[in-house]
């Protein structure tokens, strides 16, 4: 059983990984939203490390996904659903484009925890919004 900073901090890093490229650009986002969210004001920041690559090594598994994706909607109470989907389009969006694969993702993180798609739209508007860049 993990807790909802873990779980948070897993989808963050499934995420990042849906594509096989954890980019510097994703880490980065993940370490400002565990530093700036109010959700994480009681979370020590130096455990955001191990608590990633246990995250990595449970993906790492045959059915690492589905376990994962188990953990953190047993772990998040109803209003921190709709905050696990929003971090998770962050990320999503840090490097500018998402993947097919960090699309399916979001998808099952719809199904999973639940999100409407209302909301889902809202919030990836949102991430679309706060991470466009001018060409």
């Amino acid at each position: 059983m993990i807790g909802h900073h873990e779980a948070l901090i897993y989808t963050m890093v499934m995420m990042s990984a849906a594509d096989n490229d954890m980019t510097d650009k994703e880490l980065s986002t993940i370490a400002d939203i565990v530093r700036h969210l109010p959700v994480f004001d009681d979370f020590k920041v130096d455990d955001l490390p191990a608590l990633a690559n246990r995250c990595s090594e449970l993906l790492a598994d045959e059915d690492g996904l589905d376990k994962a994706l188990e953990m953190i909607a047993s772990a998040l109470p109803a209003q921190l659903r709709e905050t696990a989907y929003a971090v998770a389009c962050d990320v999503a969006a840090a490097d500018g484009l998402a993947s097919q694969e960090e699309l399916r993702l979001l998808e099952m993180l719809r199904f999973t925890l639940p999100v409407g798609p209302l909301p889902a739209a809202a919030i990836e508007r949102g991430a679309r919004a706060r991470y466009t860049r001018m060409t």
